[in-house]
């Protein structure tokens, strides 16, 4: 139990807690405290203090790591007035960090040479949650990228989850490292992350993605910004790429999420590496917006004719000021995962590109046929004399096929579209917008 001890100092009355032992935030302070530390150590504490360990503005690696390897099942990260300068660090299962608002951790400098080490790593464990309203986990891109100083790589990632399960990454800003700001990986034992939620997310200026999802179910990404990702591709903001058809993209949900100037795409999904005996694919973006890309704003790619089955849907999804097409889809077989945009709009796009929407083969050993689209009153403002909706086949196939759905474009040069001599199977119905409104 603790005890209040009462002393008045000029009419003041002042309280100290001594013999605290209930979460230990309060016990030992911002403080190098030995006796805090054994208690949590000792099982008596379940809330540990990284400063107990010891806080060192030079490296605090040790007292980060010292806390996560503790057993609390809570770690405070709290404000010291200056960075939490760190080396790798490993996390643990059956723990929350939770980092103060202010709070910056950042990669030693010189440090990181390994091609894949990364801020925060964790393998094969579960029930870990990063929690940072305010807080800022950084790493040193330029540096990375400098090839006097550092070998190339594209897996120096903020935070990296491979085979995990029960994961929460929480209103933290992720920044500047040498891959993504978060990867979603596999391992041999566990092939993908299951139960991961990431909220109120921030993933700012880094080198490879914002997120890279290579294997995971039950996955919720909700209320993030992605934003000036450049360096190496893909660039994306998200990106959903198996690296193997043992893994997965099953009841994957993005929602209300923003990718903002980024080099490569916003929101796609590449899978070439997934076969007809991978789980059906289920991906759900809703209430999201592409601003301002340097590349395309929604795209699925490299489907094959063998690839999987099940459903990838864009739903009440915006897109506007990107240089390349609104949507591409490129390499997708129409015997496949269905694409599906539902209440999409595109204002603006493809100002460098053919067309806002464009669906294209490139290489027909992927597939014969590609298609497999559906857009569910869909709407497209552009100002440029072309089509509203392009297909293009790099070389001769059997041609698009299975097109369906409605579009509302509202262009002055009038709505069309060109899907090609060969197409089949095409049920798409084009509403001039402008002449609607006129009426």
């Amino acid at each position: 139990m603790s005890q209040l001890i009462g002393k008045s100092i000029c009419g003041i009355a002042c309280f100290l807690v001594i013999g605290s032992t209930g979460g230990g935030e309060l016990s030992g302070g911002n403080f190098r405290n030995r006796a805090a530390v054994e208690r949590v150590e000792g099982g008596e504490a379940e809330v540990a203090n990284a400063a107990w360990w010891g806080f060192d503005a030079n490296d605090s690696t040790d007292a980060i790591q010292a806390a996560i390897n503790s057993g609390a099942r809570k770690v405070i990260v709290p404000y010291m007035g200056s960075e939490w300068i760190v080396t790798p660090i490993e996390l643990a299962s059956n723990q929350e960090i939770v980092f103060e608002p202010g709070v910056v951790v950042l990669a030693k400098e010189g440090e990181f040479k390994g091609g894949g080490d990364c801020l925060f790593a964790a393998r094969n464990k579960q029930n870990i949650t990063l929690t940072g309203y305010g807080a800022t986990l950084r790493m040193r891109k330029a540096d990375y990228m400098d090839a006097a100083k550092y070998k190339k790589a594209e897996w120096r990632m903020v935070t990296s989850f491979c085979g995990c399960r029960n994961i929460k990454v929480l209103g933290l800003t992720l920044e500047k490292s040498g891959g993504d700001g978060i990867y979603i990986g596999s391992t041999k034992e566990q092939p993908y992350c299951k139960d991961v939620l990431i909220k109120d997310v921030v993933c700012s200026e880094n080198y490879r993605q914002g997120v890279s999802v290579i294997g995971a179910e039950n996955l919720l990404i909700e209320n993030c910004v992605f934003k000036d990702t450049s360096g190496t591709g893909p660039a994306a903001g998200i990106d959903l790429e198996p690296n193997g058809n043992h893994e997965r993209l099953v009841n994957c949900i993005l929602r209300n999420c923003v990718c903002e100037n980024n080099q490569g795409g916003g929101f796609y999904l590449y899978l070439k590496n997934l076969s007809r005996e991978s789980e059906d694919v289920s991906v759900t973006f809703e209430n999201c917006y592409v601003k301002s890309g340097r590349s395309f704003g929604l795209g699925v790619g490299a489907v094959r004719d063998d690839g999987p089955g099940g459903l990838i849907t864009f739903r009440n999804c915006t897109v506007e000021d990107t240089r390349q097409a609104g949507v591409l889809i490129w390499d997708k077989s129409a015997d496949t995962v269905k694409v599906r945009f539902e209440n999409c709009r595109f204002k603006n796009t493809a100002t460098d590109d053919k067309a806002p929407v464009r669906i294209e083969l490139r290489r027909k050993e992927l597939a014969q046929n590609h298609g497999g689209l559906e857009f569910a009153d869909c709407y497209i403002f552009d100002e440029r004399d072309r089509p509203a909706v392009v297909a293009w086949e790099k070389a001769p196939t059997n041609g698009i096929r299975d097109i369906n759905g409605a579009l509302y474009v509202f262009n002055r040069c009038g709505a069309k579209i060109d899907l090609g001599e060969k197409a089949t199977n095409v049920n798409v119905k084009i509403v001039d917008g402008l002449a609607q409104e006129r009426q």
